[in-house]
């Protein structure tokens, strides 16, 4: 499959700087690394109403939070969509996902809450996935001071914050809570150690590498874990039925794309409601690349639209 011109042109403009691979660098030059590369690739200056940084109390302490409110919101209570930033459970943060954030608030007439779970190495899995599910209770449990309808909370993420939201649903299933309306999976991480075609046919070249892979899997994964675990790999849980409709985009040049896929099948196989956005000649989290792919700003506002269509019809 050829990628698309202009995100080939992108990842020609990365390979030729002069700087370590991503694996070479330590998790705070990849921090840093990342967050200069978001700052390049993001759109600008999208409108939102009003941005406020807040706290929660977290498992492992403090959780910051960012609250993204719409334009012309009103004083009527808002959906709202918990959002967790990709980065393979070590990089990312509030600051580099600020851009998609403004457009998924923008877009979906909903309050996002972007969520600052913990990173590892310092952080190791299930730090990650008791934040994410922490930040979904306490929206719900606080959600008339949060000015947003505790029976319209959606999840979302890209990369492994898609992982975490799929991990949060099932997790909410099975204990009964928060009420989840909807998730929207970009691009997730379905199966640690899987054998997907996808991950042989874009290992290299194609943005996110199979060593970044590997990097980011060292840096989150205890040695010993069981990759079967569902909250590492929500694609092996044993039953996904009667979880939140779905909408899963993938990245045709992603080498996560047939995992995603993957997952999308299975929920729909159990009864779950779910749209599959696939884009051809696009790599892995393309969405990044609002300022320079057309594609990725329409990907966003496709997926944010869809998110406002389900928190309608409740």
């Amino acid at each position: 499959m050829p990628l698309d011109p202009l995100t080939k042109a992108f990842l020609d403009q990365l390979d030729a700087m002069p700087t370590p691979k991503l694996w070479e660098m330590s998790p705070a030059g990849a921090r840093l690394a990342f967050s200069m590369m978001m700052g390049l690739a993001s759109q600008k200056d999208v409108p939102v109403g009003k941005v406020e940084s807040r706290t929660m109390p977290g498992p492992g302490g403090a959780i910051a939070l960012r609250l993204y409110t719409p334009v012309a919101a009103g004083g009527e209570a808002l959906p709202a969509i918990a959002y967790f930033h990709g980065g393979g459970f070590t990089i990312g943060d509030l600051d580099s996902h600020d851009a998609v954030c403004r457009l998924l608030a923008a877009q979906s007439g909903a309050r996002v809450v972007a969520v600052d779970y913990r990173l590892a190495p310092e952080h190791k899995f299930p730090a990650a996935v008791d934040d994410a599910f922490a930040a979904v209770k306490w929206i719900e449990a606080n959600a008339a001071d949060l000015g947003v309808d505790a029976n319209r909370i959606a999840v979302a993420g890209d990369s492994a914050g898609a992982t975490l939201s799929a991990v949060v649903c099932q997790m909410a299933k099975a204990q009964g809570g928060p009420s989840i309306a909807s998730q929207l999976l970009m691009f997730p991480m379905a199966q640690f150690g899987g054998r997907f075609a996808s991950l042989r046919e874009f290992a290299v070249g194609y943005f996110l590498d199979k060593q970044a892979m590997e990097w980011f899997y060292q840096n989150y994964v205890p040695k010993g874990s069981d990759f079967a675990d569902p909250r590492l790999s929500p694609l092996l849980a044993d039953d996904v039925g009667a979880l939140p409709p779905a909408y899963v985009m993938l990245g045709g040049c992603d080498p996560l794309h047939d995992e995603g896929l993957a997952y999308a099948e299975k929920l729909r196989n159990a009864g779950v409601p779910v749209t599959i956005a696939d884009y051809p000649g696009m790599i892995h989290c393309f969405i990044y690349l609002q300022a320079i792919v057309p594609q990725a700003h329409a990907a966003l506002a496709d997926a944010a639209k869809a998110l406002r269509q389900t928190f309608d019809t409740l």
